[in-house]
Order: structure tokens, then sequence, then C-alpha cells
């Protein structure tokens, strides 16, 4: 997550931007305000660019705050909108309750827990990935027909081919489908139309592994461990420790890769 401590950046901009349109402000008409906003169903009326300048760099600054809030609010980190509103209160009227020194404390803090919590949450997470995965391996190894290779690779043949087995310096062309063990799909060829090339050497072990034991014509279903998959890299699509799933066509072997 990214320094919280650029709100009081940010702050200290929107309030010498404000402080600068503190000259005094023509007044209006109360009947004409309430007409405009009658008509328009507007609550401010903008009466020059510089108006317009002044709100965008409220809502600005607002929706990157209220982010800032929801962020930590996400991890269990309660962050009260009373008091982020009560020091930007204090700020605009030039006495606020806390030093320069001890906000610059607090932030640090706050960026500190947000990094642990999140830490924490990442290896707990990876942690129950990978017993789940286990667990899924494990029953299914009891299926009929799965095999299990000395690296831990598990396979199924769906559809046994007649056709050529691939080396790992093959490049090879195959449909794929890949999920993870509850069923989310992250990837899939058959969904983009078209079929996937690829140098077999340059995949994840498992991949290099499987493929090989395929002959041209034939669907396998992998179920790869994680230390043949991704390992403890975490994706937006594929947790950490993450089992994967793949059912995988072997169309063609279509040459070797210059060594």
């Amino acid at each position: 997550m990214k320094s919280l401590f650029k709100v009081s950046l940010l702050a200290a901009t929107v309030m010498l931007a404000v402080g600068c349109q503190k000259e005094e402000t023509p007044k209006v008409d109360p009947a004409a305000e309430q007409q405009v906003q009658a008509e328009t169903g507007k609550t401010v009326h903008f009466k020059t660019d510089d108006d317009k300048a002044a709100y965008a760099i409220g809502v600005s600054f607002a929706n990157y705050l209220s982010t800032s809030i929801e962020k930590p609010g996400e991890l269990g980190i309660e962050l009260k909108k009373d008091l982020v509103l009560k020091g930007i209160e204090h700020a605009f009227a030039g006495n606020p309750e806390l030093t320069e020194d001890e906000i610059r404390a607090a932030l640090e803090g706050l960026d500190q827990r947000v990094a642990q919590t999140m830490q924490q949450q990442a290896e707990e997470k990876a942690t129950a990935a990978k017993a789940e995965g286990d667990t899924f391996r494990a029953e299914f190894e009891k299926q009929e027909g799965v095999k299990k290779t000395d690296s831990g690779l598990l396979y199924q043949a769906l559809t046994d081919g007649s056709g050529a087995q691939p080396k790992d310096t093959d490049t090879v062309e195959v449909h794929y489908k890949g999920t993870l063990i509850d069923g989310t799909q992250f990837d899939s060829s058959y969904d983009r139309g078209q079929s996937a090339t690829f140098p077999l050497n340059r995949v994840i072990p498992g991949w290099t592994e499987g493929v090989q034991l395929m002959n041209v014509g034939s669907k396998y279903k992998f179920v790869i461990p994680p230390e043949l998959a991704y390992g403890e890299q975490d994706t937006p699509t594929i947790p950490a420790n993450s089992t994967l799933v793949f059912e995988v066509e072997l169309l063609n072997i279509e040459a070797e890769t210059a060594q």
C-alpha cells in the first residue's frame, strides 16, 4: 500500500489552493441562488473557472481520502471519518492538535500496521491454500485412472491419442483450460478461440513434465502441486501455494527449439 503520509502532503496542497482563494467573495442574492438551485438541481453555483477548480480540488481530495480510509478498513484497521474530518477542519483553521512530528509518526505507524496486517493475511491465505490443495490432491489421486509421478504430478488420461510424444525441447501446440481447485477458471485457450503454441521447456515444471507424457491427439487432466506451478508467488488470479487443475489437449508437435 502506498504511504498514507502522502495524505498530509495533499492536504497541504489543498489548504494552499483554498487559502489563495480566501478573497472577499461577492454577496449573492439568496433568492437568486435558490432559483438557480431549483432549475439545475445543484447546490453550488460556479461563477468562474477558479470556482470550479477549487471545487474540483475538494472532490479530488475527498475521493483520494476516502480510498485511504477504506483500504485499511478492509484489513480491520478502523479510521473514523469524524476524526478525519475534524483533522481537516483544525488544519484549515490553523490549529491542528498534533505536531508535524506526531503526524508523521502516526502515519508511518499506520503504514507499518497496514503492511504487517497484509503480510499476516497473505501468509494465512497461503497456508490455507496449501492445506486445501493437499486435501484435494489426496482425493483426486483416489479416482480411477489417476497416476502420480515421482515429482508429485497427478494426471489422468481423458482421451488417448496415437501420435508422437514431445520432448522438453519441442515446441507444442495445445488447447487447454486452467482452474483453481474450487473450479475458478483463470485461463483458457478455448475461450480465446485460438490454440497456444510454446516451447515446452519454458512453462511451469508441471506442464513441462506432464505434456511429455502425452501423445498427439491425447487430452489429459493434470493436477499440479504448487511446487510444480507458481509456488509462493501470489498473483491476482492465482493465490500463493495454489494447486492448479489443467485440462490439456495436445494438438501438434511443431518443432525443436534451437539449443
